[in-house]
């Protein structure tokens, strides 16, 4: 393939082609034609690229009432862009972007066909989110000049895309796409051509250990959500998050990220989300999923019990972890109680233990503590908005109503919610966040994407509340790597097993961004 002059990134004679103008075209189309760019919507559809400029203009105007844009650069972008009814009418573009069904044959028929259609030196580019950019190309005369362009909905607003090249992209494509992103204003990372790219396949730790956690009967739908946004900072619940998307869209990406890692266990999904699937629960859109919603589309509230509460009486602390019993005793201390300070709990004292990967039951053998009169409680996460009080097969409800009184604010502690839970290796924010970090350390060490572009591209992208290997760091590489180890012995499931550039940084006392020579 010839290059030929393809224009720079910033020229004003610079061609955009979108094909396909759903919302995530429409957004792509916005973005670069606010930023210069020609554009031509194209649509199989009849009428549709009209109405997607329609809309596009109508988007113009309201950004111009809240003083976003003004007249001026409205008029010049509108002026840009232009409405397609045939292929052919994007000859002379430099980059064509296919925002179209997420179909490998509709795409690669579609590369077919304009490929016949534009000059050698125009770029291809898929907003796959999760087919092979290297399968999309497969075929084609030139597949050197395909490119993965994943931007995110809504476009203007999800600063992020992924650019991606397939293992017959040529270097300099790569390059030229990842400046135009910037260009338009978004972060731009590069990921390598393997299933979900950067932000799917770090994302699928969230959902699948969520669902996990529900399937062991751990907690409810709305506690699992309640303890992840309140203590973990996630800025919604798995499921709260899978009724958003629906199911018909994130079950689908489950399985085929299973699949397409030929059954690696850590992306492993569970069969509640394909039952719901079946019977129509999809979500918001449909009503019910995890919740119900009203005509309005608000989430009906749930009725949860309130646990049972009363102050307790002598208090037992675990000096097993002591960093972690710190923060526990800073609690009772505060509640005005008093810790025994004896190495062992007196008869009837109500014992707490620390968990960190293991469950209350293995902390309460270990120790020798009397099951009935024990709990484990979360300590890594925030304890300020919630506490999580997780109770062993054997814990005596009385007991359980100590802990309550005493987590839950009585005698002045301030009145704090507490969720409770049942006997789970890891509880529920130290499983889920130690499973993100550790599919993103496997995603570093495979070299899909550099150790801060994974970071950037799943905080932009997934709105995490820290960047998976920065959240490794701040709780330590070597207390992650404790987590997932007894996750792994506990449960004899390899979906724990740490990743290798985890346990080497950890060992090594290096940060979970270090890059080796």
């Amino acid at each position: 393939m010839q290059d030929g002059a393809r224009p720079a990134v910033t020229s004003t004679d610079l061609m955009i082609g979108v094909v396909g103008c759903g919302v995530m075209g429409r957004g792509i189309a916005q973005i670069a034609v606010l930023a210069g760019a020609h554009v031509c919507l194209c649509d199989s559809r009849a009428g549709a690229s009209s109405a997607a400029r329609d809309d596009l203009l109508a988007t113009f105007g309201k950004l111009i009432e809240k003083g976003k844009l003004d007249k001026d650069q409205a008029a010049a972008a509108a002026g840009r862009l232009q409405a397609c009814c045939d292929l052919k009418q994007l000859a002379d573009c430099d980059v064509i972007i296919e925002a179209i069904i997420e179909d490998l044959a509709a795409k690669k028929s579609l590369f077919g066909t304009l490929e016949g259609i534009v000059k050698p030196s125009a770029i291809l580019a898929t907003n796959t989110s999760s087919l092979s950019v290297t399968a999309i190309a497969a075929g084609l005369q030139y597949p050197e000049r395909v490119a993965g362009f994943h931007f995110f909905n809504p476009v203007p607003l999800m600063k992020i895309v992924e650019a991606i090249g397939g293992l017959l992209t040529a270097p300099d494509i790569t390059d030229y796409m990842i400046a135009l992103g910037q260009h338009w204003g978004h972060t731009v990372v590069r990921a390598k051509d393997t299933p979900g790219f950067i932000v799917n396949h770090a994302g699928r730790g969230f959902g699948t250990e969520g669902l996990r956690l529900l399937a062991e009967g751990v907690a409810t739908v709305p506690a699992l959500d309640q303890i992840l946004r309140d203590t973990a900072g996630f800025r919604l619940g798995p499921c709260e998050l899978m009724d958003m998307t629906g199911l018909d869209v994130s079950h689908p990406v489950m399985e085929s990220i299973y699949q397409q890692y030929y059954e690696e266990p850590r992306f492993r999904p569970q069969n509640l989300t394909r039952q719901m699937l079946t019977a129509g629960l999809l979500g918001k859109k449909t009503g019910r999923g995890f919740y119900s919603y009203g005509e309005d589309g608000k989430k009906e509230a749930v009725a949860e019990a309130t646990p049972a509460a009363r102050a307790p009486g002598p208090i037992w602390l675990s000096r097993a972890r002591p960093e972690l019993a710190a923060r526990i005793a800073a609690i009772v201390d505060a509640a005005g109680f008093t810790l025994e300070s004896g190495d062992r709990p007196s008869t009837d004292a109500l014992c707490i233990v620390t968990p960190l990967g293991d469950d209350a039951t293995t902390c309460c053998m270990h120790e020798g503590l009397d099951g009935k009169r024990t709990v484990g409680v979360e300590t890594l996460f925030d304890l300020s908005r919630r506490r999580v009080v997780m109770t062993t097969p054997a814990t005596s409800s009385e007991y359980l109503a100590m802990a309550c009184g005493l987590f839950g604010g009585l005698s002045g502690a301030g009145g704090q919610a507490v969720s409770v839970i049942r006997d789970s290796a890891g509880l529920v924010a130290q499983r889920v966040v130690a499973h993100i970090i550790n599919i993103a350390c496997e995603i570093a060490q495979q070299g899909i994407a550099d150790p801060l572009d994974i970071d950037r591209a799943v905080k932009l992208g997934l709105g995490y509340p820290h960047g998976p290997l920065a959240w490794g760091d701040q709780l330590g590489a070597t207390t992650v790597l404790t987590i997932l180890k007894n996750l792994e012995q506990q449960t004899g499931d390899p979906r724990y097993r740490p990743s290798p550039w985890l346990q080497r940084r950890a060992m090594l006392g290096l940060s979970l961004h270090h890059e080796e020579i």
